[in-house]
């Protein structure tokens, strides 16, 4: 390479030692620099797909977690998941998260990039929308065995192409209002979301809470057949404990392109090392949200019964309510502070697990506790943990740090704080007041729920035809699977409406 290099600046510059020297040297430059590009732009491919990997995770935990008369239908809806939010981001979720309306403005939504036109770096496009993905799959589990098929494709595409590019521009753009990526941020700082604490599972989880009230429980969960309220609610355990542990995992490592992956953005040289701690205050968190979690059930158990009982459901929703904390601020915080905050998280977990049952909102997976409570949680705890060589490193300032630091230094402030608590609040109320008009008009149109007779036999039945005729060792309702039957049959004969 330097010796074609050197032919061609020999020849322009016809042996002029010093323009020749510059002329080569200028080559190596925009070599090496060109080489830097395709390595970044490669990292950062491997990193969205082991990101988007995570929709088999999500889908195999669902599996998982409902009944088997459910499983093929909760399959299906975790891929429409990722078709939809695709498309979604195509037509309208890029452009409106960051599209350029122009230098140095801030707007509240983006108008250039729709359908890929334009200049769109693809990396940074397809990097994107795998947190899109993942946005709108935190839903997929709460609404298990009870929400028809129209209306998850529809919320897919609503949620993706309109709800959560609003969420990712106010924080990711360089010209959303909160942005730490402003030209000139919110109290010089704005507010840091690294890798989607706030953006991904707060708008997921607060989508998810949304929908479950508005769908309502499970046929049985909280309530007889005649509608009484049951002195304690019906669990309805999962089929698969297994398929439950190995989705978990499997989000576990795609987690490693989540937080890892997001320091490729920042566009600073040593993103390396930003990468590594980001790993590693990504494992600590996690693995203490789990011992935490299971553990508290354990001493909580044990003071209800007097028996000992290790919930292996608890230590996998404290391992991810654990990685959803720490995502916020994995890559600005110490690794004592990501113990702290994955502790925490595990405790939020299951407070936040029965505070759901005491209201009577049913979530097949407990997705509403790991990812809103502890999405929200850990927002605040980057605005109390952000530590200033951390900061100083990633953004390039240590003026406003986390409280506890501030305090440190003799100071009280605590305008990162601030601003991380704006920012949930504007995270909290913006999913409210789309999602919720989106989702009573689908209830209104008779789009949402499934009916009684397709819930009791399982949505595998209802909506699959390639689904077992029945399932024995699952609770299907043999009178009502026959008269699904029926039902079938006079549709297919032209009988449909007759007595």
């Amino acid at each position: 390479m330097s010796n074609s290099f050197y032919s061609s600046c020999a020849i322009l510059y016809e042996g002029e030692t010093d323009a020749v020297l510059q002329c080569i040297t200028d080559k190596l430059q925009a070599e090496t620099q060109k080489a830097a590009l395709d390595t970044h732009t490669w990292l950062l491919v491997l990193s969205a797909a082991l990101l988007f990997f995570m929709q088999a995770g999500f889908a195999v935990l669902c599996a998982g977690c409902v009944r088997k008369k459910n499983v093929q239908n909760t399959m299906l809806k975790n891929l429409l998941d990722a078709c939809g939010a695709a498309l979604a981001w195509y037509t309208t979720g890029y452009a409106f998260a960051f599209g350029q309306p122009g230098s140095g403005e801030t707007s509240f939504i983006g108008t250039g990039g729709f359908l890929y036109i334009g200049d769109v770096d693809a990396a940074y496009w397809f990097f994107q929308y795998a947190f899109s993905a993942t946005a709108v799959t935190i839903v997929a589990g709460t609404l298990a065995e009870r929400c028809q098929m129209t209306a998850y494709l529809l919320y897919s595409l609503f949620l993706t192409g309109f709800v959560y590019p609003m969420s990712a521009r106010a924080m990711w753009s360089s010209h959303g209002f909160l942005s730490a990526k402003q030209p000139d941020p919110l109290g010089g700082i704005g507010a840091i979301d690294f890798a989607g604490s706030g953006v991904v599972h707060i708008t997921g989880g607060m989508t998810a809470l949304i929908a479950a009230k508005i769908l309502g429980a499970r046929k049985g969960r909280f309530y007889d057949s005649k509608g009484s309220p049951l002195s304690k609610p019906k669990h309805f355990p999962g089929h698969s404990i297994a398929l439950q542990l190995m989705g978990t995992m499997m989000l576990w490592f795609g987690w490693y392109g989540f937080n890892p992956g997001s320091a490729l953005l920042l566009g600073v040289e040593n993103s390396g090392p930003i990468a590594a701690l980001a790993a590693i205050n990504t494992s600590i968190s996690g693995a203490s949200g789990a011992i935490t979690a299971m553990f508290t059930e354990l001493y909580l158990e044990e003071r209800r019964t007097g028996g000992l009982s290790f919930n292996l459901t608890m230590a996998m929703n404290g391992l991810l309510s654990g990685l959803v904390a720490v995502t916020a601020s994995c890559a600005l915080i110490e690794p004592w502070a990501a113990g702290l905050i994955g502790m925490t998280a595990g405790w939020i977990y299951v407070a936040g697990s029965s505070l759901l049952i005491r209201w009577r909102i049913d979530d097949a997976v407990d997705a509403i506790p790991v990812h809103l409570f502890s999405g929200v949680w850990g927002m605040i705890a980057t605005g109390l943990f952000t530590a200033p060589t951390r900061i100083l490193t990633a953004f390039g300032s240590s003026d406003h740090v986390g409280w506890f630091y501030s305090l440190g230094r003799g100071e009280v402030d605590a305008t990162l704080l601030g601003n991380q608590i704006l920012a949930v609040l504007f995270l909290l109320a913006w999913p409210l007041g789309t999602i919720t008009p989106f989702f009573l008009w689908l209830n209104y149109m008779k789009w949402l729920r499934s009916d009684t007779l397709e819930e009791l036999v399982g949505l595998d039945m209802a909506y699959h035809v390639n689904a077992p005729t029945v399932l024995r060792d699952d609770d299907v309702d043999e009178k009502a699977l026959a008269e699904l039957e029926e039902r079938k049959h006079k549709k297919r004969t032209g009988q449909e409406g007759a007595p």
